[in-house]
């Protein structure tokens, strides 16, 4: 059923005035979602010293974990937007049942994704993976497989943060754990007076307890704060409450999924093209990566300001919320767009020294800039559509838009029509296209913005 709203003459004004609003969340939930990746980042660099293979062995690993990841944020997300709607409804105590549920199934669920981690090692040799990384890989396959469990109950207190307006709070407890992170990583790794240290299985311990840390702070604070008070009332622990949980959330985990799947697929494709091309996509990626934060981050925050209103009874605000920020997911991207354009050369050189990766990289780059306006703008329909709690039919658009289309279109243009590693991204970008126009047409039609 679509949302009834009226149209009201002064939608431009309305959705200015929400803009700021949507992105007064989105600073910090961004903040808080780059603070998790900078957590890779510090062990990349702390983990370098000890040699290539320890160095691939944290690379295969965290090709392992980004899936997994993908998979659970898109499952507690949704929790995040049903406390979203019961605080905008001014009930209190439903936010702490769905807190306190979503707890435990983020418990269950980051078990569950850590099980599977374990189970999937014994597969590994079989994927031809080299010798010489899997002799180092077991202990910090192990202990980073388990990060994964306290990563999902973070974010469901996360989730909790972002939908009671601190959204602050949220990022700062994921930069404690980065800088937890960091002296873990350096004690653990190499030592300290006179202990040698216990190497790659340090920087697996280290992860592990920093992101301990920062669940157990999050914890004691939830227990302890006084602004937290109202959403920490006595519930019951339900299995109805928590499948009702899952049932909305696993179609966001399959739709992220999804889409990490099929951009790991559009990576492999470049391997064929030789080392240079994959090192030219590892240089594109690793910024690619960052800048995907701020679509995310809208994402995350327009589903939360959506989730609001709906519970609020306020859905004449829905539209208006929407566009606000599809307008200022636009500017950030066109923004970054324009960086891209004259800084490509640049970057490239930044990250590399070969005269072959740096030109091959400059150019994907340019494919890449045309991506970001779209990408900002499918990321933020899905973002708005998971405020309506409308999660089945965009999770559908998503696989077909990636795996029907994105995939195809990069082997046509790549290889058939013989435009290289850039032709990779050109029929990769198809399918965002694809996805962005699908997903921005059933937010329009939910909210009856269209006009007849």
């Amino acid at each position: 059923m679509s949302l009834v709203t009226d149209k009201r003459p002064g939608l431009v004004a309305a959705s200015l005035g929400e803009a700021p609003k949507v992105v007064s969340l989105a600073i910090p939930i961004v903040v808080g979602l780059a603070a998790a990746t900078l957590i890779g980042v510090v062990d990349t660099i702390m983990i370098a010293p000890l040699g290539t293979e320890a160095l691939a062995a944290a690379a295969l690993t965290t090709s392992a974990l980004v899936v997994l990841y993908s998979a659970l944020y898109g499952l507690v997300s949704v929790i995040g937007i049903t406390m979203a709607q019961a605080r905008g409804a001014q009930e209190p105590k439903a936010v702490s049942s769905t807190v306190r549920n979503g707890a435990l199934l983020g418990l269950i669920a980051g078990a569950a994704g850590a099980g599977l981690m374990v189970a999937l090692f014994p597969l590994l040799p079989y994927l031809g993976q080299p010798e010489r990384v899997l002799a180092v890989l077991f202990p910090y396959w192990i202990t980073m497989a388990f990060v994964v469990i306290p990563f999902a109950v973070l974010y469901v207190f996360k989730g909790l943060f972002d939908a009671v307006d601190r959204p602050w709070t949220g990022a700062a407890f994921a930069l404690l754990g980065v800088m937890v992170n960091i002296p873990f990583n350096w004690v653990l790794i190499h030592g300290a007076f006179g202990w040698p240290g216990l190497g790659l299985l340090g920087a697996g311990l280290a992860s592990l307890l920093a992101q301990g840390v920062a669940l157990l702070a999050v914890w004691l604070y939830w227990r302890r704060a006084r602004s937290m008070a109202a959403f920490r009332q006595k519930a019951a622990l339900s299995l109805r409450t928590m499948a009702q949980q899952f049932r909305e959330g696993w179609p966001v985990a399959v739709a992220y999924t999804g889409e990490g799947g099929a951009y790991a697929l559009a990576g492999l494709m470049l391997g064929w093209f030789g080392a240079a091309a994959l090192a030219a996509n590892q240089v594109v990626g690793s910024i690619a990566g960052v800048l995907y934060m701020l679509p995310l981050g809208m994402a995350a925050a327009v589903g939360i300001r959506i989730g609001q209103a709906v519970g609020a009874g306020e859905t004449a605000r829905v539209r208006a919320i929407g566009l606000g920020a599809f307008g200022t997911v636009v500017a950030w991207m066109a923004a970054i767009t324009v960086i891209l354009l004259l800084l490509r050369t640049d970057i490239s050189r930044a990250l590399s020294n070969d005269p072959e990766v740096i030109a091959i990289a400059s150019t994907m780059f340019l494919t890449m800039a045309f991506m970001q306006i779209v990408d900002g703008i499918q990321s933020t329909s899905v973002g708005a559509l998971r405020g309506l709690v409308d999660n089945r039919v965009p999770t559908v658009i998503s696989l077909i838009a990636y795996w029907l289309v994105a995939l195809p279109s990069a082997y046509l243009f790549g290889f058939w029509l013989d435009l290289g590693p850039s032709g990779v991204w050109i029929g990769y970008g198809l399918g965002l296209l694809t996805a962005a126009v699908a997903l921005l047409l059933r937010f329009f039609k939910r909210t009856r913005v269209l006009t007849d």
